[in-house]
């Protein structure tokens, strides 16, 4: 969304087709051991069309993006990938340097359920609520605003309690927030652009309202995107 529109500020495009699509369900452990993670997500796209505006005031006003790679190891996926046979801090196989380079899959990475996403859902949790106000807050602050000014806070449908939580922080009213992770599960970069859509398609976004997207995930990364619909 930042990059679209940058684009369209820059002059560059005029109109940009911005999509949020996953998959999870091929990649899931469904077995009794990777119930904690496996029963959070679910599968989804959504999509969103940018376009200039002339009117004053409308649009998007501001874009915060932030990121912290110390607590990449919280969540993730570790295999296949670059990590190669190395689980956390646990080697998996004496391969040398010359074998590594093209090992993706071993029985030691199968076997330990070591090919599925990672979460320590504590510290995720911990985390989230403490960055999700920061950068929801940053967003206003910046546009010399306050959360009574807010019509819409539209967060990443990462956990239902922790959209909850952040609501309580921030002192938000029910009808301030919109969440729909008890219908789809976390769609990942689905989830805001599927969640906006149905905002919108139930009145609950009007012309002129401020509207806040917000968003944490792996990495970690956390951002916010200010809005005058």
């Amino acid at each position: 969304l930042t990059v679209a529109d940058q684009f369209i500020k820059s002059g560059m495009y005029k109109n940009i087709l911005v999509v949020g699509a996953e998959k999870h369900s091929f990649g899931l452990d469904f077995s009794t051991r990777g119930r904690n993670v496996s029963v959070i997500f679910g599968d989804g796209a959504g999509a969103v069309v940018l376009q200039s505006s002339d009117e004053p005031g409308r649009g998007i006003l501001s874009h915060h993006l932030h990121s912290d790679g110390n607590s990449a190891e919280i969540l993730a996926m570790y295999n296949p990938g670059t990590h190669a046979n190395y689980w956390k801090e646990e080697t998996l196989a004496n391969f040398n340097d010359a074998e590594i380079g093209d090992l993706f899959f071993s029985h030691a990475m199968i076997d330990k359920a070591q090919v599925f996403p990672y979460m320590d859902g504590p510290a995720v949790f911990k985390k989230a609520v403490e960055k999700f106000p920061e950068v929801i807050l940053e967003a206003l602050t910046a546009n010399g605003l306050t959360t009574q000014d807010l019509a819409m806070l539209i967060p990443h449908q990462a956990n239902l309690r922790i959209a909850q939580f952040v609501q309580k922080k921030l002192q938000l009213r029910d009808d301030q927030v919109y969440n729909n992770i008890q219908k789809y599960g976390n769609t990942t970069a689905a989830s805001v652009p599927i969640a906006l859509c149905e905002a919108w398609e139930k009145g609950l976004i009007k012309n002129g309202d401020l509207v806040c997207l917000a968003a944490f995930g792996s990495g970690f990364t956390w951002a916010s995107s200010l809005l005058r619909w």
